[in-house]
């Protein structure tokens, strides 16, 4: 059982940034695919961004050449570095995990989630 503890959201304006962070516990941490979604109000989640087990990465349209996402095995952890951030990022982030056997850029099969953490972008 992989439990994920997301922080590092907030309120920041247009323009500036945020970076997530997001907290595993499973030693195994290094197998997974990991994959931060995101959630507005009144929208369907989607995958923003996700990373292989082998650092792989996948960016959606939106948010490519804005947001990094990076891992570091030895803290089993994974960051979502977000710049440029627009009023259209606002959302609860989500992280999550699912076995390396499957495709890390797939939204499905993820089955490991956080809390999630709200980040508000002010016009």
């Amino acid at each position: 059982q992989v439990q994920l503890v997301e922080s590092g959201g907030g309120l920041v304006q247009a323009g500036g940034s945020l970076r997530l962070s997001c907290a595993a516990s499973e030693r195994t941490f290094s197998l997974y695919h990991m994959g931060w979604f995101r959630q507005a109000p009144g929208k369907e989640r989607e995958l923003t961004a996700a990373i292989s087990w082998s650092g792989g990465t996948y960016y959606a349209d939106s948010v490519k050449g804005r947001f990094t996402v990076s891992r570091d095995n030895a803290k089993n952890t994974v960051y979502l570095q977000m710049n440029s951030l627009k009023p259209e990022d606002t959302a609860v982030y989500y992280c999550a995990a699912k076995s390396g056997v499957s495709r890390y850029f797939d939204a499905n099969g993820y089955n490991y989630w956080g809390q999630g953490t709200q980040v508000t972008v002010s016009s």
